[in-house]
């Protein structure tokens, strides 16, 4: 493959120009949490965008004007495909005529915790029958250092383009936050690494379109190592504050109070929180992606395999707690009534993925307990052991039935002061009674 800087000639102009005037017409590969808020505010710089997902329904929800996404207002895509600049579609059709190709798939694990980016390799694959002189293609999907180079270069350039001057190639990593208020697409700075200063420029660009600042560096493999760091980073502190949890019980400590003493320190110290396990798409997997990586290279990634392990074991402590809570009450697990108060990753959000609650609510019932939920965000939920599981009305008489109520997700709209003057057993994974007026009623336990 060539890989070329074709300057400020031939291709890279013409695109250059598009973007610049917002005439470029641009593919979102993957209409997921990622990709349709990307392709929204595409669309509302001024693009055409079109969302290309095989899921028909996404597509469909799309096309009316709807969003499935909880930071996506409706009412945001319903102007935008009222004004013709977004729309969906579940074939791959539009990839040959977009200027701009933006690949935003799933890189999840599989279960032996290796790597699956069958979806990456299906989407380049799928692109490369699409591609023509004068495409960007870039990838937001999180993966190890050096796919961008290894996958999509391959198959990007199979037909003799040459990368910089026929066709331009970058990465930059998805920034993502569900339900965060204060940083979103607009004001989080986008990184951005690309294969040739040429195929920078123009990915700079577009994404200056949309973005408050882009943060150049020097390659791909750079930016896909960014975003890895980032949340090896947050996976290694929480799994530190994780096993303090856990030393502090132990030795009748409040690892609560520890932390918010701590924390008045203004220098050398950032706070992480204790909790069930980790959730989300990222943080649980992201790291694992370079544990997966180093380890064809007969590198040994301590840190992150010793805070997967303390993370993942964290749903079982949780379980064990909960054992222990009821034993005082001369209860057994087995039988007792156990009501959990949130099951989403984290607050305020209807996701699901990788979220502690499934794993904590299936060891509960493999242990005999009756397990029950209520998530304002989440109707139905599907585990291994229960099958589909319907949510329960939070009534005072449903806090008080329960032998225990085990507090998993401390959304905004649980009133705690009800829960503590109802509920006979708590235990809170999220510090969330701290703040209620607690009347000592319950007997209340806290990670």
């Amino acid at each position: 493959m060539t890989y070329t800087d074709s300057g400020g000639a031939g291709h890279w102009q013409a695109l250059r120009e598009r973007i610049d005037a917002r005439t470029a017409r641009i593919a979102v590969m993957g209409l997921g949490y990622v990709g349709l808020p990307l392709a929204l505010a595409l669309a509302e710089a001024g693009f055409a965008v079109t969302g290309v997902d095989p899921d028909v329904a996404k597509c469909d929800a799309v096309n009316r004007g709807e969003s499935y996404v909880g930071d996506v207002p409706g009412a945001c895509v319903a102007a935008q495909v009222a004004a013709g600049r977004l729309l969906a579609d579940p074939t791959p059709a539009p990839l040959a005529q977009a200027d701009v190709v933006i690949i935003c798939v799933p890189t999840p694990l599989s279960k032996g915790k290796d790597p699956d980016i069958s979806y990456i390799v299906k989407a380049a694959d799928g692109l490369s029958g699409a591609m023509h002189a004068g495409m960007l293609v870039v990838l937001e999907s999180t993966t190890y250092p050096g796919t961008t180079e290894e996958i999509l270069l391959p198959r990007v350039g199979q037909n003799g383009f040459a990368v910089g001057q026929d066709v331009f190639v970058a990465f930059s990593p998805e920034r993502v936050d569900p339900g965060n208020k204060t940083y979103t697409i607009r004001n989080t700075p986008k990184v951005v690494g690309g294969v040739t200063p040429a195929c920078l420029d123009l990915a700079l660009a577009l994404y200056a379109a949309i973005v408050e600042r882009t943060v150049p560096v020097s390659s791909p493999a750079t930016a896909e190592m960014v975003k890895i760091l980032e949340n090896t980073y947050r996976a290694i502190n929480i799994g530190l504050v994780n096993e303090m949890a856990q030393i502090c019980h132990r030795i009748g400590l409040d690892i609560w109070e520890v932390i918010a003493a701590a924390s008045t320190k203004p220098f050398g110290y950032a706070p992480f929180y204790p909790g069930p396990g980790l959730g989300g798409h990222c943080i649980p997997i992201d790291p694992l992606y370079l544990t997966w990586k180093m380890r064809a290279l007969s590198v040994q990634t301590r840190f992150i395999e010793l805070a997967d392990v303390v993370n993942a074991e964290m749903p079982r402590y949780v379980v064990q707690r909960v054992q222990d809570a009821l034993n005082d009450d001369a209860k057994p697990l087995r039988g007792s009534r156990i009501l959990v108060l949130g099951v989403t990753y984290k607050p305020d959000v209807a996701d699901l993925r990788e979220s502690p609650a499934l794993t904590v609510m299936d060891l509960l019932l493999e242990r005999g307990a009756l397990v029950s939920y209520h998530d304002p965000y989440i109707e139905r939920l599907a585990l291994p052991e229960a099958g589909v599981l319907a949510g329960v009305a939070l009534t005072d008489e449903a806090l008080a039935a329960a032998d225990c109520v085990l507090i998993h997700t401390a959304h905004a709209g649980y009133d705690w002061a009800r829960v503590a003057a109802h509920a006979r057993t708590i235990f809170d994974t999220r510090n969330a009674i701290e703040t209620a007026t607690y009347d000592g009623s319950a007997r209340l336990y806290r990670l």
